[in-house]
């Protein structure tokens, strides 16, 4: 599948930057840059991320949310995945190349304590007070957990509503972290095939009406 996908055209995708929003997921330090989570695989998306954000900004959207875990000490997530991204630490921080964007000050940020960024959170707040929006960009990391579960969470609440909403999944803007079954029994974990999972969950948001594209140029 992912061989066969097509590129999608920014002018066409941000035609109307006022109805766009672009969703960057977990971009933090605890996923590209340090930590027991962290891996090169989410640090080689940084590039085309902040790529796009400046030419969508430039184009006139100005709808930006970094959805980003920002964990208690004793958070419940530590059960399933390692210790990560605790509040007040550098982990819980955007990657720089986010902070360097010249427009990051007039971007939301929401902290979550789960794989679920709508869970306890004011992301539909958000998108409650903005109901000029109807095309949302999902980018980030881990295309099977925390982007899945924005991205169906998108896709599921326009369809109860009967909302005309559009749910785009950039994949050169999304990726996961490989575990391979040798580290895994070492250190205790599952481990997670990081290529099958990536692309199995791409095709999942694909079967649900969400958008996957190659990349928007």
């Amino acid at each position: 599948m992912v061989n066969q996908l097509s590129e999608c055209s920014a002018d066409q995708v941000f035609a109307k930057p006022e109805e766009c929003a672009i969703l960057s997921i977990d971009m933090t330090n605890a996923f590209a840059r340090e930590g027991n989570l962290s891996s090169p695989r989410v640090a080689a998306i940084i590039q085309p991320i902040t790529e796009l954000m400046r030419k969508a900004w430039d184009l006139g959207v100005k709808n930006f949310i970094l959805a980003q875990d920002c964990h208690t000490s004793t958070a419940e997530e530590f059960h399933a995945y390692a210790l990560h991204a605790v509040c007040g630490t550098s982990e819980a921080e955007a990657v720089d190349e986010i902070k360097a964007l010249p427009f990051y000050d007039q971007i939301t940020i929401f902290e979550k304590n789960s794989i679920n960024p709508a869970q306890h959170t004011d992301l539909n707040e958000w998108i409650r007070v903005h109901p000029e929006v109807k095309t949302f960009v999902v980018v980030g990391n881990c295309t099977d957990l925390c982007v899945y579960q924005t991205a169906l969470h998108l896709r599921t609440f326009a369809n109860a509503k009967d909302l005309d909403w559009r749910i785009l999944a950039p994949e050169n803007c999304l990726d996961t972290y490989d575990l391979s079954v040798e580290t895994a029994k070492e250190l205790g974990a599952a481990p997670h095939d990081g290529d099958l999972l990536h692309k199995l969950f791409l095709y999942h948001m694909a079967l649900n009406a969400v958008e996957v594209v190659k990349r928007i140029v």
